[in-house]
């Protein structure tokens, strides 16, 4: 027997289960699919995800932006805590690029400047030697990953939608005005189908018998070290980055920190894991920073962003094949993104008006279709 519903969504990261629960308000059936035992194994589940509106590509702006009320007040019975906290970030520079800090000031909102002193008063074991200037975005919030996502799968249960998981898409084909998904778990069929796999969202529409749009899977590192321990409170700090994007750390429970050396390696889609040499290099670059020596590695571990090849998301109906939507390249601004993507995909799987908050930005969402990409990849 075949399962049927009005929309079937693969992929359990945030991507899929926002744009389920967004689609679930709609008077349909909303069937979502996973490869893996449980959800957001890959990316979310392994995300340290800021909210931080001087992010990402204009587009990625404009979502973010779009999404905070729905960060700040989520629907009733969303969450039961907060899905968002205080934590500011704090851009550091050192010598030669300070051009750089410099625009991320005049181009950002609600970015200052800061002297160096001032910095180190915000984290005192940062290395003065190296620390040439400063910005901070005191907007900028911590999110609760987990609360979000597990916010959108109750929702989208409570609304009726089926979650499947170890349902591996083997077969995706249109017969007639319908797909049907062959999987490990079971035939589905749908009109419309969602394409929100990441990493392998081009490889489910190459199942669909649809040519790639260039997706990358990149490999990002991170590592947990000992904190200052007593005497240095870290739990206020905020987020430290550098403004080159070759480091950056942040304040964990326990007194510990979360330090990333911001690596983008391409990798093929796959259950990735930290490489040694990713690891030390980490240690390395940040030892160099914070006179903070890293007595050992606590727990490390590595996740996957996906990039299309212009670093904006993909959102829209492939133009080659009936029903196929695609809800990819979200690359590291998945999560801030995710409630405007999630309302922005549902209005045009439901042929509605683009969202006002969406309208409100400015965006216009013909940049994130997939036809931009079509035909550009050999």
């Amino acid at each position: 027997m075949t399962e049927s519903a009005d929309t079937i969504v693969i992929g359990g990261g945030i991507a899929g289960v926002s744009a389920a629960y967004e689609l679930a308000a709609e008077p349909s059936s909303v069937l979502l699919l996973d490869a893996e035992d449980q959800l957001a194994y890959h990316s979310t589940g392994r995300s340290a995800a800021m909210f931080i509106l001087n992010y990402g590509p204009p587009s990625v702006r404009a979502l973010t932006a779009a999404g905070r009320a729905f960060f700040e007040t989520p629907p009733e019975g969303f969450a039961g805590h907060p899905l968002v906290g205080p934590r500011g970030i704090l851009t550091v520079a050192r010598t030669g690029q300070e051009e750089d800090l410099a625009a991320l000031v005049s181009e950002g909102q609600g970015v200052e400047a800061m002297a160096p002193e001032e910095a180190l008063a915000k984290v005192p074991l940062l290395r003065r030697e190296r620390l040439a200037a400063a910005a901070y975005e005191a907007d900028a919030r911590e999110i609760d990953v987990h609360g979000l996502h597990a916010g959108y799968v109750k929702g989208l249960r409570a609304r009726g939608g089926r979650i499947v998981t170890r349902a591996r898409v083997q077969g995706l084909e249109r017969r007639g005005a319908r797909w049907v998904v062959e999987t490990t778990a079971g035939p589905f069929s749908a009109p419309v189908v969602v394409d929100a796999a990441g990493a392998w969202a081009d490889e489910v529409a190459a199942l669909a018998g649809l040519g790639p749009l260039g997706l990358v899977a990149k490999r990002r590192t991170a590592i947990i070290v000992n904190g200052p321990g007593e005497g240095c409170d870290s739990s206020a700090w905020p987020v430290v980055a550098d403004i080159g994007h070759s480091w950056y750390f942040k304040p964990e429970a326990g007194g510990k920190l979360m330090v990333s050396p911001g690596d983008e390696t391409p990798v093929p889609p796959c259950d990735v894991r930290p490489d040694e040499m990713d690891i030390a290099v980490t240690v390395e670059r940040f030892e160099q920073v914070v006179d903070l020596p890293v007595r050992r590695v606590e727990h490390s571990w590595a996740g996957l962003r996906t990039f299309a090849p212009d670093g904006t998301l993909v959102i829209g109906w492939d133009p080659r094949a009936s029903g196929f939507f695609w809800l990819a390249g979200q690359g590291g601004y998945g999560i801030q993104t995710a409630p405007a993507a999630a309302r922005l995909a549902a209005a045009l799987v439901c042929r509605n008006p683009v969202p006002g908050e969406i309208q409100g930005t400015g965006l216009d969402v013909a940049v994130l279709a997939p036809d931009r990409l079509i035909g550009s990849i050999s």
